[in-house]
């Protein structure tokens, strides 16, 4: 089970990213989907290792929800739009193949990262930095601010635990993206809608995207 420490459900705000864009947040969990996904901008860490014993992870994840939340604050006070904290999001990869669906959790890279507001300035980032560094944060310094655009994706719900992901991921690749004729297009994109440390295994809800491009990009016309 992938930790996330800080996170806080029970946050309730003016702007929530899920109920604004459900089919980025709330796809089906028995069909794959194909959604566009816009730009956002996201506050990152990258790490590697087991998820459930890497300090790495834990820390990456302690800094990125000290800063998201000081971001929130810091805007709601001077007199921003008030806003819900978004869901925690991670990509996943490896130089191995083999390392996913053998569950080689040590061999796992990952970019951990949480989706921050437009209008979240740079001196509202300064400033929640600035707040963030008196506690104890050893990943603070990591923690980066990246533009992202994923384009056409494909994506379904998954509700389980994490380990459980694999038949669905094999599913999406073998069978789904070469029928429809796509490949990958960027890395495997995991958006976790669940507190893990209040949800039972079983009942974890996870969005599985995988961003894609055309196996055969279209002839252009002359």
């Amino acid at each position: 089970m992938r930790l996330n420490p800080g996170m806080e459900m029970a946050d309730t705000g003016k702007v929530d990213f899920r109920k604004e864009r459900p089919d980025l947040y709330a796809p089906g969990r028995k069909e794959f989907s194909i959604v566009e996904v816009p730009p956002f901008d996201f506050l990152i860490v990258d790490g590697h290792g087991d998820p459930n014993t890497s300090p790495d992870y834990v820390h990456a994840l302690e800094a990125l929800y000290a800063l998201s939340y000081a971001a929130k604050f810091a805007n709601k006070a001077g007199g921003g739009r008030d806003y819900v904290v978004a869901p925690l999001e991670g990509l996943w990869h490896s130089e191995h193949r083999d390392a996913f669906p053998n569950r080689a959790k040590d061999q796992w890279s990952w970019t951990m990262m949480i989706r921050q507001p437009s209008w979240i300035t740079d001196e509202i980032r300064d400033a929640a930095r600035a707040t963030s560094a008196k506690k104890n944060l050893p990943a603070l310094p990591k923690v980066g601010l990246q533009h992202f655009e994923e384009g056409k994706s494909v994506q379904i719900l998954h509700v389980g635990s994490y380990d459980d992901e694999g038949p669905t991921i094999a599913r999406l690749h073998a069978e789904f993206l070469p029928a429809e004729g796509f490949v990958e297009n960027g890395l495997h994109h995991e958006i976790y809608l669940s507190d893990p440390r209040k949800t039972d295994a079983a009942r974890l809800r996870t969005v599985l995207r995988q961003p894609v491009r055309p196996k055969h990009p279209p002839i252009p016309l002359r």
